[in-house]
């Protein structure tokens, strides 16, 4: 009897011990990766904005991405009251612009605020803090202003980015970078000619109103991007989600801000 129990107690031993090991070393190896995952994450944050800037071609290197990007400068933008954040605000909600993500954010109700009954784009909970990319021309003027977006497609979330030019009125490019649309339907959003339609549309129109939206069908008028076929909602989530960050509870307040700067 007491034979069979020592070989329990053998066998239970050696699974812990085995358990603990292995604990140990998958803790060391996640610790010893996570500087080369977050340079990747950088990395494909500066791949995404580039991409939809209309400035990242094929094989380029980290080097020539990194090149790219560093002509950007990254700021911090109070969605809810128009404006650049200033640094006592941010210091004072513990924020580091380099680190910020409005997703992790969005999350927290002391930097978010709720979009209940206001919520066309699907958010439900929007980031009081907006990270932007702006590129100066050589006269110091910003000729480039990269907005995140994102918002509720067919599936679940959407998170792109949308780049004005230097009117802040025409639209660079739209790109999406991680959704979960139905594959070669939703998923038609990273089409080429279908992203191309947006290059060059007025994000405003004459009163001031949002320009852009996603029609049923195809296209027929100024702003009119055709509808995606085949993917009914996922156009609809697009159409949602371009009017809500255009417009007074998204960017609107700050780039009507930005617009009077420039006179």
């Amino acid at each position: 009897m007491g034979s069979k129990q020592d070989s329990i107690k053998k066998t239970l031993t050696v699974a812990l011990t085995l358990c603990l090991v292995c604990s140990v070393m998958v803790s060391v190896a996640a610790v010893g990766l996570k500087p080369m995952q977050d340079a990747n994450k950088v990395l494909d944050r500066n791949r995404n904005v580039l991409s939809a800037a209309g400035l990242l071609q094929p094989g380029q290197s980290r080097a020539d991405i990194q090149r790219l990007f560093d002509q950007f400068e990254l700021r911090l933008v109070n969605v809810v009251e128009g404006r650049f954040a200033t640094e006592d605000e941010l210091r004072q909600a513990g924020i580091d612009p380099r680190t910020y993500e409005a997703r992790n954010a969005a999350r927290n109700p002391a930097l978010s605020r709720s979009l209940r009954g206001d919520d066309p784009a699907g958010i439900q909970r929007q980031a009081t803090f907006a990270t932007v990319y702006l590129r100066q021309n050589d006269r110091g003027e910003t000729d480039l202003l990269v907005l995140p977006i994102n918002g509720a497609g067919l599936w679940g979330a959407m998170y792109g980015f949308l780049v004005l030019e230097g009117d802040l009125k025409t639209v660079r490019g739209l790109s999406y970078y991680e959704h979960k649309e139905t594959p070669g339907l939703g998923a038609k959003v990273e089409n080429d000619d279908w992203r191309a339609q947006w290059v060059g549309q007025a994000a405003y129109k004459d009163d001031g109103s949002v320009g852009l939206a996603v029609v049923k069908g195809r296209a027929g008028g100024p702003g009119e991007i055709d509808g995606l076929s085949g993917a009914t909602l996922t156009s609809k989530g697009v159409n949602n989600m371009i009017r809500f960050w255009l417009g007074e509870r998204g960017y609107g307040p700050f780039i009507a801000q930005l617009q009077a700067k420039k006179g």
